[in-house]
């Protein structure tokens, strides 16, 4: 099993930027990408940004240009820096795992709140 553990959320205002980290442990080994996703009420959760082991990265179209993943592979870590953060981007941010032998697993959340 993989467990994953999500930190930095938090409320920022329009235009700012926040760090989101992805502390994995566990049966990293069978774990090929890794990814964040987001949720909003009554929404169904949306792919974000993911990352595989290889180092390619896949974006959603909305947040293109704005948004960056990175892994630290040494500490099992995965990050989201969002740059430019609108409105649109508030939603409870999920950390994703995908494993080669089927179960995928995800974090608690955490929320990113952007108001003024």
């Amino acid at each position: 099993q993989v467990q994953l553990v999500e930190s930095g959320g938090g409320l920022v205002q329009p235009g700012g930027s926040l760090r989101l980290s992805c502390a994995a442990s566990g049966s990293m080994f069978s774990v090929y990408a890794m990814g964040w996703y987001r949720q909003t009420p009554g929404k169904q959760r949306e792919l974000v940004a993911t990352m595989d082991n290889g180092g390619s990265t896949n974006y959603a179209d909305s947040v293109k240009g704005r948004f960056t993943i990175s892994r630290n592979n040494a500490k099992n870590t995965v990050y989201l820096q969002m740059n430019s953060l609108k409105p649109m981007d508030t939603a409870l941010y999920y950390c994703n795992a995908l494993t080669s032998a089927g179960p995928q697993y995800w974090g608690q959340g955490t929320q990113v709140t952007v108001s003024s």
